[in-house]
């Protein structure tokens, strides 16, 4: 344990790769692990702590990579292990540490787990899904809906029984209940740290155990935007159980006996402080967890800020949380948050404000750019919950859009060929090698601002105290020991008075505007004079 930071991820920046989309080098329109591998650089030059890679594993492509078929091989759309093993060796080099997905609530169809456990109800895996007898009607075993659509419950012939999914009916859910099952999952982490990654992020866990009596889920109140049958309901049965606390206590006993390990809980759904809480608090569990407060918020203000760092304010036996504005699953908050105003101010305050958070910072590829949410087409979307929702949502796949490396290279650079989702035509011009070029572009301010968390240690790891929170105006204050910096942002439509208090002087900003006054998305950082 000599020389390891055991605590590496707590105030770190990690950046996400979304492998699809980030760089493709064999030419086939997609990315790959030898694109990420080229680009390790741009990455590591902005500053930042880590790299989260979405799923590389074999898979059908359903879900893009999240209906595993088998979780100890790359896919070879992305390449080899081989490559896998030169991504982890240069990505320490470059002092980064490697996050790779775990898809632990649901499998692919095709896993050979399913394959066994479809074929009878006897055999040593019949019980390794969540398999359940019809109604005496035929109907399916409870009311629980899909996320993407429909009954959460798709018939079997073989077997003459229902099988549960969350999510895509080739997404089969896990029965996380049974300790082989959990055994299982753990041989499978044990097998990634063994090749050298760093951590974890685990997806969508809050959905990895559901309630065996298969109790009906009662209705949501009324309100609310509902675009899913998934949203008329309230999610007490099919997902959160308790039980899930004791697996993540035996993640986090495995992770321990590889030093400087991380693991970090996606909880999406109402409800996802409280188990963010639960998943991370004291010792025994994991390291943090992040939920949907932004990633879903229609608008950035004061008191979306405020609520969510007053529920993380540090007390005793309380865990770390994790911040992302922007990911593969939620239409980029440049344009989600602008609302008619500037896109490229939005996106400067967003990753200031990012940076001053209390907890891990999460960049999605492309933020450090200010990419907006790409268009795409109808006839050109794959995701399926965005051909099924639209064009009622923004779906996923305007987020999922390719890097831009080069602004005159055909495809931005991503590909030489027409790449797997259109690159937007406002990217180009954003491209990497364009800003790299320009000292006042977006990428040069991520990295001053990447840079002002990593030399001042109250931003990393300080408290946080609000202490202004109105519809624009988001004063907070961050500590630690004697050293203090005051983060003031207006996150309004209107330049605010702020004068800067007496005793302080400002050390960064971004915004402009006048000294006695905040401009329109302006964001500053100030010190004791």
């Amino acid at each position: 344990m000599t020389g390891i930071d055991q605590d590496w991820w707590r105030g770190a920046v990690i950046y996400q790769i979304y492998p699809r989309s980030f760089a493709d080098t064999d030419g086939d329109g997609v990315g790959d692990l030898p694109g990420v591998i080229a680009h390790l650089d741009h990455v590591a030059a902005l500053g930042v702590d880590a790299v989260w890679l979405s799923p590389f594993y074999a898979s059908p492509m359903k879900d893009f990579g999240y209906d595993v078929a088998d979780y100890r091989a790359v896919d070879p759309t992305f390449g080899t292990m081989d490559d896998f093993d030169r991504l982890v060796t240069k990505a320490h080099g470059l002092g980064l540490k490697v996050v790779t997905d775990l898809v632990f609530a649901h499998t692919s169809d095709r896993h050979a787990w399913f394959a066994e456990s479809r074929r009878s109800r006897e055999n040593p895996k019949a019980d390794w899904y969540v398999w359940a007898d019809a109604k005496p009607d035929g109907s399916p075993p409870s009311n629980w809906q899909s996320v993407f659509g429909g009954p959460a419950w798709t018939w079997d012939a073989r077997r003459g029984q229902y099988w549960m999914h969350n999510f895509l009916p080739e997404q089969p859910q896990l029965n996380t209940h049974l300790p082989e099952v959990q055994d299982a999952l753990l041989d499978v982490a044990r097998f990634w740290l063994e090749r050298g990654v760093d951590g974890f992020r685990l997806d969508a866990i809050n959905f990895g155990m559901h309630d065996p009596a298969l109790t009906d889920n009662p209705p949501a109140p009324p309100g609310g935007r509902r675009t899913r049958p998934f949203d008329f309901q309230l999610h007490l049965h099919n997902q959160s159980q308790p039980g899930l606390i004791d697996f993540m206590k035996r993640i986090r006993a495995l992770t321990d006996q590889y030093p400087g390990r991380f693991t970090v809980a996606e909880i999406p759904g109402e409800g996802a402080e409280a188990e963010m809480q639960a998943f991370t608090e004291g010792t025994d569990r994991l390291s943090s967890a992040y939920g949907f407060n932004y990633l879903y918020a229609e608008a950035l203000t004061p008191p979306l800020v405020r609520t969510a760092a007053e529920a993380w304010d540090g007390r005793e036996g309380q865990g770390w949380p994790s911040w992302t504005f922007s990911n593969h699953d939620a239409p980029r908050a440049a344009s989600r948050w602008a609302h008619g105003r500037d896109v490229r101010a939005l996106a400067e305050v967003s990753m200031l404000l990012l940076m001053c958070l209390r907890g891990t910072a999460i960049v999605y590829q492309g933020e450090e750019l200010g990419l907006p949410q790409g268009e795409v087409p109808f006839e050109r979307l794959v995701d399926p919950e965005a051909i099924a929702n639209w064009p009622q949502t923004l779906g996923r796949d305007g987020a999922r859009t390719p890097m831009p490396w080069r602004a005159d290279a055909p495809f931005a650079g991503f590909s030489t060929r027409e790449p797997w989702l259109p690159v937007d035509a406002r990217h180009p011009e954003l491209a990497v090698d364009r800003q790299t070029a320009d000292a006042a572009s977006m990428l040069a301010a991520t990295r001053r601002l990447v840079a002002l968390r990593r030399d001042t240690a109250c931003l990393r790891t300080g408290e946080m105290r609000v202490l202004l929170s109105d519809k624009d105006l988001l004063v907070f204050e961050r500590s630690l020991n004697d050293e203090r910096r005051l983060c003031a942002f207006n996150l309004g439509f209107e330049a605010r008075d702020w004068p800067a208090p007496e005793g302080w002087v400002v050390v960064e900003s971004v915004g402009g505007g006048d000294p006695r006054r905040l401009a329109p998305l302006a964001g500053r950082i100030l010190a004791p004079a």
